[in-house]
């Protein structure tokens, strides 16, 4: 075991922990940081507010990519395969996320 190892305490306020919708992410980069917008676009309105903004290193972007690769297959294997629905009527919405 690792004796250099320290605990992190983390807090969590309540204003924080009630957390902000988003449907929608918008992702853009430099050379030092990436810039993760998080949408909420409502049907039908020209316009949508960002309502949060993350603001990380390269390396703990990467870290993000990974974690969030593990949780959706943990998810996955709990509650099975998360399909991705395409909306009828071409009323598609910009997908920063498709390749």
């Amino acid at each position: 075991m690792d004796n250099n190892k320290k605990e992190l305490k983390i807090e969590l306020t309540p204003d924080v922990a009630t957390g902000a919708y988003s449907n929608l992410a918008v992702i853009a980069h430099s050379a030092q940081e990436f810039y993760l917008d998080f949408v909420a676009v409502a049907p039908n309105m020209p316009q949508a507010k960002v309502v949060s903004r993350i603001i990380m290193t390269p390396e703990n972007a990467k870290n993000l990519l990974f974690a969030l690769r593990d949780n959706v297959a943990k998810y996955e294997s709990t509650f099975g395969e998360i399909t991705r629905k395409q909306p009828k009527n071409g009323g598609e919405l910009p997908n920063p996320f498709q390749a």
